[in-house]
């Protein structure tokens, strides 16, 4: 494993343990050359996924991505790091287990934005806003009312 302080292509393991109730693993490194120390995780990769933008263009699916996201909604939040990682795992879980080797992205959104809205309201509406494009102050009004109605009930009939 490469160093990401020296570049060094050596690394030593010093210690491995599971992570994310087994479904990885957790490994400190040591490298000789500069003696900086990381973590790396190793995970079981069911398919590769790939992901097709709204442009049509076609990018692997990238992990690493999806939590940054998540995270970057979830900001300044008070949800445990446990649960934002259950929950990145169960999106994850769901699109390799989907079938499909190719996912429209907005389908990756739709995940997220359920998960979120069951997760925390704020994170919700900041995902929104930028999943959905958000161009004015009426947009976070629409989305905040949807947290307030109960999730895909029968069709309103405005009575």
């Amino acid at each position: 494993m490469r160093c990401p302080y020296c570049g060094s292509q050596d690394s030593q393991v010093k210690d491995s343990r599971p992570a994310e109730d087994g479904g990885a693993i957790r490994r400190r490194r040591v490298c000789p050359d500069c003696g900086g120390r990381f973590t790396t995780f190793e995970r079981v990769q069911l398919r590769e996924l790939t992901v097709t933008k709204k442009s049509g263009k076609r990018v692997p699916f990238d992990r690493d991505k999806l939590a940054r996201s998540v995270e970057t909604a979830l900001r300044k939040r008070p949800v445990e790091a446990e649960r934002v990682e259950r929950l990145i795992n169960g999106i994850v879980r769901r699109l390799e287990q989907s079938g499909e080797a190719e996912i429209p992205s907005e389908e990756i959104g739709s995940m997220v934005m359920e998960a979120l809205k069951g997760l925390d309201d704020v994170a919700y509406v900041r995902f929104a806003s930028v999943y959905r494009d958000f161009r004015e102050a009426r947009d976070f009004e629409t989305v905040i009312g949807e947290l307030s109605r109960p999730a895909r009930s029968a069709p309103d009939d405005g009575a």
